[in-house]
């Protein structure tokens, strides 16, 4: 993007936050807001309209509460949670709340503004390495002759956390076709977004295809 991302950082542990919020205005990005809690996340997401929120999802007021009443004040704002819990229930639930991204705490700075990059030009994100050990609910399953070859290579890419441009980048295609591929994908795998499809694509039965997870 060629704008300045607003960002609001909603974290109860203040010497975290403090370091987030230095970390991302040292990156280009504009800090617009701070909170400890889920009501500092509702009012600021209403009052300044940031971009994106981070939010921590044991704090105060939870994160996972926090989610649904952030996107009825702002529903512009891409959420991102920021959380040390690597609980697969607690991606599930985010993400079908309305998150856009989950983010472990250990992620390095320049992993943490690609990734918010990417969500600001809406990707969605889960760490491969969490998404892999997800279980899929009891029938949810994934026929792997439903999709192409080519769609396998863009699924295979999109599964490791891969952006369109990336995958166009690796698959020496236009970015605008694997946008179409992955219209396909979706529709296939009877998936709402890249996010739910890798979820799927991972848990699917009989994978033996190593994804460098």
């Amino acid at each position: 993007m060629n704008r300045s991302l607003r960002v609001a950082v909603v974290d109860d542990h203040p010497l975290f936050r403090d370091g987030v919020t230095r970390t991302l205005r040292e990156l280009g990005f504009d800090v617009v807001a701070q909170g400890s809690n889920g009501e500092d996340a509702v009012s600021l997401a209403e009052q300044t309209r940031p971009d994106l929120i981070l939010l921590d999802i044991s704090m105060p007021g939870g994160g996972l509460a926090t989610i649904s009443k952030v996107l009825h004040r702002a529903p512009n704002v891409k959420i991102v949670m920021l959380t040390a819990s690597e609980d697969g229930e607690h991606v599930r639930q985010a993400l079908q709340l309305g998150a856009c991204g989950y983010v472990l705490k250990g992620t390095g700075a320049d992993g943490l503004a690609q990734i918010l990059l990417s969500v600001a030009n809406g990707e969605h994100y889960v760490p491969p390495g969490l998404s892999a050990r997800l279980i899929m609910d009891a029938g949810q399953t994934v026929e792997l002759h439903a999709l192409t070859d080519r769609e396998i290579e863009v699924m295979e890419l999109v599964a490791i956390g891969s952006s369109n441009k990336i995958v166009a980048r690796q698959l020496g295609l236009q970015e605008k076709t694997v946008k179409r591929h992955m219209t396909s994908i979706l529709a296939k795998l009877g998936a709402s977004n890249r996010t739910e499809a890798a979820l799927k694509w991972q848990g699917r039965p009989g994978r033996t295809k190593a994804t460098g997870l």
